[in-house]
């Protein structure tokens, strides 16, 4: 209990994510320079002691947590419903036994109150215009600038991990592969690994590259959409354009190494399900040529034009001291100047083989974050000729034996560090947590829109680009 809460106190690790089993809470925290920790608690009577108080970002977990496993949080800072939108056959599936649900009508959700004068309530979505994830979005405004904002996800809750409980890592991968669509590659590698640290076996050099590989262009291809989209969002089409243009040339080229145009399922536990295909390096390394040719126009056009950058140019702040409290990944954390990156610290292979630079910013507004993306662009483009160019020969996989242990993997996808907990018992998952970096960039969301205007709402929201799947589990 002691180190339960001292090292919630403790402002020199970074919180990383909070989740549950049947009879047990865990935290896992990211030392500087050192190994993962995981720490547990038992819960006693239902409760357990809360972490919100200490550690911000663990509120929406602490809510998860009850709504999954009917675990309830001593002493937390906000014991709203999340998840659980009153429509679920059962009360905390996850638990032990679940119940049925009794009652009528589901309750309409609670939103936190904003004081002032002539303020006025403007509810979005969860439908929305564009063929978009559904999230509920409440403003409280003054007039056009905004006081409050509240976000209300679950709307693409998958039953994720009871789905995965009593599969084998195998059979289980299609699942990570699905909680994000976009960082199918990273949540993948994370699973892969953690089910390999359980199993206590390695991936070969090989896939351990490919796997490199495949992760850079998924960074790559989601980089050029979102500078494409907020872009376009400001009406500058050209530039949306260009970078779909660029993308689609990248996608194109992984469908001919990889058979998908997503690389999806193509990671699993112990290695790769397929090699490269014959002419696959040739064709990611001419749709990286591609790409590096433009990237001068790009940064030229994105400069040269006030209406660009005056409009991303101090709008969605978020300041360092806020992206460090609540553990922000990616270029989120990188443009409010945090020095974060799961390829370097902890790091996993072949990335300690092949280090790069942490490009920081300390803006923390739009237009931080998208040079950020450019930034990394062109280090990802850098980073995939340099492994395509060290690719070994050797197998692609492993079998991994009907082992039981509990392993922790990370990877850093696009948005930031994906991670995965997995519990085998005798080489079937008993318990399992996926964990997206949006966890983190969500309440940052929230944070950054109030003083903006609600026309400025979608720039920031894209800058950010939290996925909506990724928390919904």
């Amino acid at each position: 209990m002691t180190e339960w809460l001292t090292a919630a106190r403790d402002d020199t690790q970074r919180f990383i994510g909070l989740w549950a089993d049947t009879q047990v809470v865990y935290a896992l925290y990211a030392p500087q320079a050192d190994p993962p920790r995981l720490l547990r608690t038992e819960v006693e009577n239902g409760r357990y002691p809360a972490l919100s108080p200490h550690r911000p970002a663990a509120a929406w977990f602490e809510r998860a947590v009850h709504d999954l496993w009917g675990h309830t949080a001593d002493g937390a800072v906000d014991h709203r419903p999340w998840l659980d939108h009153g429509r679920w056959p059962v009360t905390h599936p996850l638990a032990i036994r679940p119940e049925p649900r009794v009652g009528g009508a589901p309750e309409p959700p609670t939103f936190l109150p904003a004081e002032g004068d002539d303020l006025h309530q403007v509810p979005v979505g969860p439908i929305h215009a564009g063929i978009i994830e559904p999230g509920h979005f409440r403003f409280t405004a003054q007039g056009e600038t905004v006081v409050r904002l509240e976000t209300l996800l679950g709307y693409t809750h998958k039953g994720t991990l009871a789905l995965m409980r009593t599969k084998s890592p195998r059979a289980a991968a299609r699942y990570a592969a699905r909680l994000s669509g976009d960082s199918t590659v990273a949540h993948s590698i994370a699973f892969a690994r953690a089910a390999e640290a359980a199993s206590s076996v390695e991936a070969p050099p090989r896939a351990a590259t490919l796997r490199a590989v495949m992760a850079e262009v998924e960074r790559i291809a989601n980089h050029l959409g979102d500078i494409g989209a907020v872009c376009g969002d400001v009406a500058f089409a050209a530039m949306q354009a260009t970078c779909g243009q660029l993308r689609e040339t990248l996608l194109r080229a992984c469908a001919q190494a990889f058979g998908h145009r997503l690389m999806m399922d193509a990671v699993i536990p112990g290695g790769l399900a397929a090699d490269i295909l014959p002419e696959g390096a040739a064709a990611l390394r001419a749709a990286a040529d591609t790409i590096a040719a433009s990237m001068p126009d790009i940064r030229r056009v994105y400069d040269g034009y006030a209406s660009l950058t005056d409009r991303m140019t101090g709008t969605g702040i978020v300041p360092p001291g806020l992206a460090r409290a609540f553990g922000a990944g990616g270029y989120v954390a990188r443009a409010s100047g945090q020095r974060v990156d799961a390829r370097a610290e902890p790091g996993y292979p072949p990335y300690d083989y092949h280090p790069r630079p942490v490009t920081t910013l300390d803006a923390g507004d739009v237009d931080a974050r998208l040079r950020i993306r450019l930034a990394e662009i062109d280090d990802s483009l850098s980073l995939l000729r340099d492994l395509l160019h060290v690719l070994q020969a050797g197998p692609i996989s492993v079998g991994l034996p009907q082992a039981s242990g509990e392993g922790i993997g990370w990877a850093e996808g696009f948005r930031g560090d994906c991670w995965c907990w997995l519990r085998l018992d005798a080489g079937l998952i008993a318990a399992a947590f996926l964990r997206d970096p949006s966890w983190m960039h969500w309440p940052l969301l929230e944070a950054a829109v109030p003083g903006n205007i609600i026309g400025d709402f979608p720039l920031i929201n894209k800058s950010i680009n939290a996925s909506y799947s990724g928390v919904d589990l």
